[in-house]
């Protein structure tokens, strides 16, 4: 235990509960508005042990990793399409993308339905329902496959299991004690829903970005970087996604503000008619 407690896995802590605070916020977006399609009487409970057991496996997950990180580094296919398709094919390849073509499927899919809705303030009520097991089963799956990139990310720092383990754990903790008040948020603002289901969006792009050079930096091989008609597929830094994230709450703010100033105007001038 005194190895455990030294200046440097302090550090380390520290970092790494930062980064999962950072990464977590999609995960959290997602939670939030999923957990919406369960029967009303069960969306606490299923954000409540969505959360616990995904962060559970995500322990798991975190122990496999670091026992088979090498098997699991290592390209199974390679791609020799010249031209067309080339690259190595690992496992986490295939998990981003997996879960970046199921997160772009819901949020299209979402976003076409509220389109598709005459009447918002029914919109919950009229939508198809999920029973609660099935909104626990997404939200476990997708927690995992957010949780892959953060994984990886946090090997980079330090490989020590108990300190990795307490970052998990700790951004688990914020996210129960978080979920409620973010689902409670874009129920009463209905046109922060949207924007959310947009941001998912950029988010599945994100993780399409990341299975490009997801083989060449586990073994270290320029050579397995996937291409796609000769052309790399580049993951978006971080530092751009949140930047966007950023551009789309301004505008949405921008756009409310001029919206309500606009309905003033309106109701004044038909006031003065009168």
């Amino acid at each position: 235990m005194a190895d455990l407690l030294t200046i440097e896995n302090l550090g380390n802590l520290l970092m790494l509960c930062f980064l999962q605070a950072v990464l977590g916020f999609d995960n959290l977006l997602y939670i939030s508005i999923e957990s919406q399609r369960a029967p009303v009487a069960q969306q606490r409970a299923v954000r409540f042990w969505g959360i616990i057991i995904a962060v559970a496996l995500r322990v798991v997950l975190l122990f496999v990793m670091i026992r088979l990180i090498d098997s699991l580094s290592a390209p199974f296919f390679v791609m020799n399409w010249t031209g067309v398709l080339e690259g190595g094919v690992n496992f986490a390849t295939v998990v981003f993308i997996l879960g970046g073509i199921f997160i772009i499927y819901t949020a299209v899919k979402e976003i076409s339905h509220m389109l598709s809705v005459e009447h918002l303030e029914h919109d919950i009520e009229g939508k198809p329902g999920k029973s609660g097991l099935q909104v626990i089963a997404l939200i476990v799956t997708m927690n995992l496959v957010f949780s892959f990139d953060s994984i990886l990310s946090a090997l980079a720092i330090t490989d020590v299991f108990p300190v990795l383990a307490t970052a998990i754990l700790a951004s688990g903790a914020a996210m129960v004690l978080l979920a409620d008040g973010v689902t409670t948020f874009i129920q009463k603002n209905r046109m922060y829903e949207v924007l959310g289901l947009f941001i998912l969006l950029i988010v599945g792009v994100v993780l399409l970005g990341e299975a490009g050079p997801a083989a060449a930096h586990a073994m270290h091989d320029d050579a397995l970087q996937l291409k796609i008609f000769g052309y790399p597929l580049i993951p978006m830094s971080k530092t751009t996604f949140y930047f966007a994230v950023l551009v789309l709450f301004a505008v949405e703010i921008l756009q409310s503000g001029y919206s309500r100033k606009l309905a003033a105007e309106r109701q004044a001038e038909q006031r003065f008619k009168s």
